[in-house]
């Protein structure tokens, strides 16, 4: 792994025991000696700590120096309102291409007279030189900064005893806070499913901002494996999985995330890549659309399983994009993008091994969502 970089809480990791793993080009902690089930469940019941510093921090800024001009600009880009974002507030929204796929998704906060951006770390090159391409923003990659992500019923309390203005926040709010002479920027988010935050701390503090919260009974750090688990539970995609240059945002399920403004008849309808195809998928409905699959029995279906129509014949009608164990609904769980108009209820067939097993389409999330509306 020495061709691999490492975040600034690399030796952290270390002295709290992580097996590492490379993932998006770093060398990342995938679980600690509580094990990912454990990991798992504590995050659910009290907080998990996880680093996410490898993902790609940006800041778009416009000549007027206005955030609502860099968010007209950057809605070349993607099929979301970002115009009508408020201060303080953020939105997911997604790269297209001109065929209507995803390039990433990502998340787009309005701090007053810029936007912070937040991409996924396999994507980050790509996306960075994507926003330089196209836009007359200024596009600032911040490099000296850490992400650290918070979640889990007993976050709130957690933080808010280091930075007791948290406890005000909303989802998805963003807001800016001092500590130890650190300047935190903070949003009420995250992927888990819990209520939950994202601190982008400056490398000098992150460390002593880390261990300051794992100080605390309630937090646990966390790695990959049930990050990973988690997100499938709350029914979140994961980019270059469930999500990729040949899904569009409705194939994906993602339609709730495309605002009234950007679609036919609202004020700035289209004008993305790959518009003609989203708007009609929108109107008409998809061939296709992400689902949810809850197999029988305790056999998880895994990534790359087949999936049939019927226990024997035919041809595949789609393929499992995450699969795995669910710890808090304790039973295996999937997602696939299958025919739309197999209905919720209706049984299908991985092939696993050489062999059809049934499976659900199930309703997402797997597992009800604690956000602090």
């Amino acid at each position: 792994m020495a061709d691999l970089l490492r975040t600034g809480l690399y030796d952290l990791h270390l002295r709290l025991g992580a097996k590492m793993v490379p993932f998006a080009g770093y060398e990342m902690p995938v679980q600690y000696p509580m094990g990912v089930l454990k990991e798992h469940l504590h995050t659910r019941a009290a907080a998990g700590l996880f680093d996410v510093s490898h993902m790609g921090q940006v800041i778009l800024r416009a000549a007027s120096g206005r955030a609502v001009d860099a968010a007209l600009a950057l809605e070349a880009l993607v099929p979301v309102d970002l115009a009508g974002l408020a201060e303080g507030r953020q939105r997911y929204a997604m790269f297209t291409n001109a065929a209507g796929g995803i390039l990433d998704d990502l998340m787009v906060a309005n701090r007053g007279d810029h936007l912070f951006v937040v991409v996924n770390a396999a994507c980050k090159g790509a996306d960075i030189a994507h926003l330089r391409a196209h836009l007359a923003l200024e596009v600032a990659e911040i490099t000296d900064r850490a992400l650290l992500a918070l979640q889990g019923p007993a976050a709130e309390a957690a933080l808010a005893r280091l930075v007791p203005g948290v406890v005000a926040m909303r989802f998805m709010d963003v807001a800016v806070f001092g500590w130890g002479g650190a300047e935190l920027w903070v949003s009420r988010s995250g992927y888990t499913g819990e209520d939950g935050f994202e601190v982008s701390v400056p490398d000098a503090q992150a460390v002593a901002f880390a261990e300051a919260l794992l100080a605390m009974p309630e937090v646990a750090p966390i790695g990959l494996g049930a990050r990973d688990s988690l997100r499938l539970e709350a029914g979140l995609c994961l980019y270059g999985h469930d999500i990729d240059t040949t899904t569009s945002p409705v194939e994906a399920s993602l339609s709730w995330a495309i605002q009234k403004a950007r679609r036919a008849g609202g004020v700035r309808a289209g004008g993305f890549p790959g518009a003609a195809r989203i708007l009609r998928e929108l109107a008409e409905g998809p061939t296709r659309r992400r689902v949810g699959l809850l197999p029988e029995g305790r056999a998880p279906m895994r990534e790359g399983v087949e999936i049939y129509a019927a226990s024997e014949g035919g041809a595949p009608i789609g393929v499992i994009s995450s699969g795995g164990f669910g710890p808090s609904i304790n039973a295996p769980m999937a997602m696939a993008c299958l025919p739309a108009g197999l209905a919720e209820g209706t049984t299908v067939y991985g092939d696993v091994r050489g062999k059809r097993l049934p499976a659900r389409i199930a309703p997402l999330p797997f597992q009800p969502t604690t956000f602090k509306r």
